[in-house]
């Protein structure tokens, strides 16, 4: 079977099919348009250039059989779905002024941006005004009783209220009336057209060039509603949108409500398809994304356990989000928590991943290859890997400049974390919050080395100042009423009186009170003696292969973005 070409038709509409289609749910407000936002006034203007038989524009509909996501209410009027089988028309161009032309010939009342209530039952026909003059109008004042109808009264007004008026104003009532049945709208309507083609046009015609997100799409195009079964008394909906804010919420209980909605579609496309280009995610089949859901979510969550009890304890520090497409694939073939040297090659796969910049470019087809590998490793067997990670302290050194937003930070923050760092004064574990960790001067980072004491006496390079290497990670109130600007010798000689396990507590920051010239203020003793103990840690990790004989470089690291 082949499939029609897209294609678009141009089509007169009559006021009674606009009408009927709207209220018979053949025409619906796709939940990614913007909010209606039209006023009463903006109304009345266009209500009257249809008196007047000026030209209002084109709406522009999605003729489609899919069921999206779309608005429901408008105002205080339910709209129904639409009949099952049915095409339905989604409004890409002319939201605003099918809205507002519904709302005034309805009269509802809806609430602005601002919950101001506008009531569209006051807008007036002005039956004496003369050529040139607004026929349609909100503001009545001095108008007498007879001089105006409520436009709602004129279209929808039995023969009762219309034979009140003066024999004389009968003609013009008649001639205004059927002044808006006759006259034609132009649509137009897209036919046969992908999903992603449809939000394109949407995207080319309403907001300046902004894509919708893959996510926002779809949220459209995955929205479904259930039948009844028998005993139901309310019908179930799958919406993403509120599917994806509940699981966000139950995250946020374990510091992980950070992963965007981007590693949430990859996920289910590499469970269905092992693959999640925005081509095949968008290629999805509606109940299968559906139905796998639920089991997608369980995976994610498996995987956010596991890095959690690993010692990663907030999601601001994970390396790439990404890592949780792979993580959550093995938990999807494999329920258990791994063990053994199967938890070994899995620590393996996540190391190199971050060290090695894996997912700074190119994100979907580098997913694509590495669930292949964790089918390796579900298999019992050491996955080959394309590229190298040679930790020595060179590559730790080069790469170390301190900021947030690059991904190996990110890993050494998370060897950071994992040793469970112990608070300088009273030997506690440190809380690690996300919302700390989010730029570069929260409040649990500090320069152990402190940069305004170091400006002041001490001529390093401001490179090796603020380096991975001189950052620790510490309760914030430490950080901003007893450290400060202060030399290490100084602050650490308070803690040393407060806390007698204080050289425990610094070895938890991979830190030695005795050998690494604290007391003296040696900052390249401290900086090289920690360097050597971190860059062991990391390299303790990888399982060494052929290819990490080879050097790497000092990467360009580029920070993840949310788009799939």
């Amino acid at each position: 079977m082949t499939q029609s070409k897209t294609s678009l038709e141009n089509v007169p509409v009559k006021y009674s099919d606009l009408i009927s289609d709207i209220e018979t749910g053949q025409v619906k407000i796709p939940q990614f348009q913007r909010k209606f936002v039209w006023g009463i006034k903006a109304s009345a203007k266009l209500l009257d250039s249809i008196l007047k038989k000026y030209p209002i524009g084109t709406f522009i509909y999605w003729r489609t059989n899919e069921r999206l996501r779309s608005v429901r209410n408008l105002g205080s009027i339910e709209l129904p779905d639409p009949t099952h089988g049915e095409y339905v028309n989604y409004v890409l161009d002319g939201q605003q002024r099918l809205t507002s032309l519904y709302a005034a010939m309805k009269g509802v009342q809806i609430r602005d941006e601002n919950n101001k209530l506008l009531d569209y039952s006051e807008i007036y026909i002005d039956l004496t005004a003369s050529e040139g003059d607004e026929i349609v109008i909100t503001e009545i004042e001095g108008k007498g009783e007879f001089d105006i109808i409520r436009l709602t009264d004129l279209m929808e007004g039995d023969f009762m209220l219309l034979a009140k008026y003066p024999r004389e104003r009968h003609s013009i009532l008649k001639r205004y009336k059927e002044a808006i049945q006759s006259y034609n709208f132009s649509v137009i309507n897209l036919k046969n057209a992908p999903i992603d083609v449809a939000t394109e046009v949407f995207t080319r015609l309403n907001v300046g060039g902004k894509a919708l997100t893959l996510f926002e799409i779809m949220v459209a195009k995955t929205y479904h509603i259930f039948d009844l079964e028998e005993g139901e008394e309310q019908q179930k909906v799958f919406d993403l949108a509120e599917k994806y804010e509940a699981l966000t919420n139950e995250l946020k209980a374990c510091h992980y409500e950070t992963v965007p909605s981007a590693t949430i579609l990859q996920v289910v496309a590499i469970l269905l398809e092992k693959d999640c280009t925005r081509k095949s995610i968008l290629k999805l089949d509606k109940m299968r994304f559906i139905e796998i859901w639920e089991d997608a979510t369980e995976c994610i969550k498996s995987s956010i356990d596991f890095f959690r009890s690993y010692g990663i304890a907030v999601g601001r520090i994970l390396p790439y989000n990404a890592l949780i497409v792979p993580f959550a694939y093995f938990f999807h073939r494999h329920k258990k928590n791994p063990s053994g040297e199967m938890k070994k090659r899995l620590e393996d796969f996540f190391w190199r991943a971050s060290l090695g910049f894996r997912y700074s470019s190119g994100v979907e087809s580098k997913l694509a290859k590495d669930i292949e590998k964790i089918d390796k490793i579900i298999t019992g067997e050491l996955p080959k890997y394309e590229w190298s990670v040679t930790v020595n302290e060179e590559f730790v050194e080069g790469n170390g400049h301190f900021s947030t937003g690059k991904s190996f930070i990110k890993a050494i923050l998370c060897l950071y974390a994992k040793q469970k760092p112990k608070s300088f004064d009273n030997n506690l574990d440190v809380i690690i919050d996300n919302s700390w960790l989010k730029i570069a001067s929260s409040r649990n980072y500090h320069h152990f080395f402190p940069k305004s004491w170091m400006e002041k006496n001490s001529d390093s390079d401001y490179f090796f100042v603020n380096h991975i290497v001189n950052i620790t990670i510490v309760d914030g109130y430490l950080n901003k009423n007893t450290i400060r600007a202060k030399a290490p010798a100084k602050y650490m000689t308070v803690f040393a009186d407060k806390n007698p396990e204080l050289a425990s507590t610094m070895k938890t920051h991979f830190i030695d009170i005795e050998e690494d010239g604290i007391w003296e203020n040696d900052f390249a003793k401290f900086f090289d003696n920690r360097l050597s103990r971190i860059t062991k840690a990391l390299d303790a990790f990888i399982i060494k292969q052929e290819q990490d004989a080879e050097e790497l470089e000092v990467y360009e690291d580029v920070e993840e973005t949310e788009e799939a």
